[in-house]
């Protein structure tokens, strides 16, 4: 169970591209990747975040778990993760990290079908 940290409700993440320079460390691999951010509500944050920490310390990988906008069950990698306190309660930050034909279909903002 400590593999993955799973959306049990709610829509799929909005993924979120990114620009900060310490985020885009996080890409360099011998394959393409994308790094995405996606911002989670929850009741627990500290805690999964803690989850994380411990996979990494073990060295090994952590997995954000969810249903895509077509209801399949898809699986990403964290890279990083923060908690936060807002007035809305708190929220998960993780950092992802995304092939290019999974963002084909998040991102595809393409005009080839308007007048």
């Amino acid at each position: 169970m400590d593999e993955k940290i799973t959306i049990i409700e709610g829509p799929p993440p909005v993924f979120e591209s990114i620009d900060d320079g310490w985020a885009l460390g996080l890409n360099e691999s011998p394959a393409l990747y994308h790094t995405v951010l996606t911002r989670l509500r929850t009741f627990n944050g500290p805690a999964l975040v803690e989850r994380c920490h411990r996979m990494w310390n073990q060295k090994q990988p952590i997995y954000l778990h969810y249903r895509n906008e077509m209801g399949l069950e898809e699986k990403v990698p964290i890279l990083a993760a923060r908690s936060s306190e807002t007035n809305d309660g708190q929220v998960l930050f993780l950092w992802i990290r995304r092939t290019e034909p999974d963002l084909d279909s998040e991102f595809d903002d393409s005009d080839e079908f308007d007048d």
